[in-house]
């Protein structure tokens, strides 16, 4: 029997230089158009974030009423959702371990410390942001976020 020449087929397919050149330009078309769509969005990202970081301290605020039958007083601040208050009112079955994750206070996304009062104006309690220039008042980036305004 002979051999016959059977011609070796290629099963390795690639992308010539003109396809990899066509999908280049359309990424960076879709990049220089949606870039700053997203990038323009800091600030309303940090009001987001304030947001949330006060329902979070909202709830930290419920549990450690169900513990002690009380919120924290002003005095103690929001700090007593992390250490064990030694004044005022000492809690009787304070959490080991606290109410917030890793045992600290977060600031606001500006940097500034959550502003707490109870009991509240507004409610048993209020939990204010200052926003971005850290006063009172202000309006669009350096508007006030409160716990009674969120929904």
């Amino acid at each position: 029997m002979q051999k016959k020449n059977t011609p070796i087929i290629s099963s390795e397919k690639g992308f010539t230089l003109i396809e990899l050149m066509v999908v280049i330009v359309i990424l960076s078309i879709l990049a220089v158009w949606i870039a700053p769509k997203i990038m323009g969005r800091p600030d309303q990202a940090k009001q987001v974030k304030a947001k949330v970081d006060i329902q979070g301290l909202e709830t930290a605020l419920k549990l450690y009423k169900l513990d002690n039958g009380m919120y924290p007083a002003t005095e103690q601040g929001l700090d007593a959702l992390a250490v064990k208050p030694e004044s005022g009112k000492i809690p009787k079955n304070w959490r080991s371990g606290g109410y917030v994750e890793k045992g600290k206070i977060a600031k606001d996304p500006w940097g500034n410390d959550y502003v707490y009062l109870c009991p509240g104006v507004h409610g048993d309690f209020d939990i204010t942001s200052y926003g971005a220039d850290g006063e009172p008042g202000g309006e669009e980036y350096d508007q006030d976020i409160n716990n009674w305004e969120i929904e």
